[in-house]
């Protein structure tokens, strides 16, 4: 199963500040483990929301809002993809993880919806052309 771990902001990463070079070791060295291990598929982090947009959906209408945004707890300060075996892995794998912060953080773990869970909705055409876009993706 493919999951998307999701590294929540903070106070500290909404205003900007960087991680340590203690930090930024030791997560090169978790993203390394989780590379030789072949979970790891891909991720990043993200810059501030103050640097971030939003458009809101209206129908045919379409807004655009500039950051930063409020709620930081509900905000998204980096991501990873992995390939897991099943969730109980993928949590394993998080407790392994260095704070990503430098005071109190959460990384919250979901699972990526597949081709088979979308049902019937899912035709046989959808599904080729889908395939179809995963495999020149991969292949750039």
């Amino acid at each position: 199963m493919r999951v998307m771990v999701l590294v929540k902001a903070t106070p500290d990463s909404e205003a900007g500040r960087l991680p340590s070079a203690e930090l930024l070791e030791a997560m090169g060295k978790y993203n390394q483990m989780l590379a030789d291990a072949g979970v790891l598929l891909s991720g990043e982090g993200l810059r501030r929301s103050a640097e971030g947009k939003r458009v809101h959906f209206s129908g045919q209408l379409r807004s655009v809002a500039d950051g930063p945004f409020e709620a930081v707890d509900e905000l998204i300060a980096g991501f990873w993809i992995w390939q897991v075996e099943d969730m109980s892995q993928a949590i394993e794998l998080v407790k392994l993880c260095p704070n990503p912060m430098p005071g109190p953080s959460t990384i919250e773990i979901r699972p990526l919806i597949e081709l088979g869970d979308l049902g019937e909705a899912m035709s046989d055409e959808l599904a080729e052309q889908e395939a179809e876009l995963r495999e020149r993706l991969e292949g750039r």
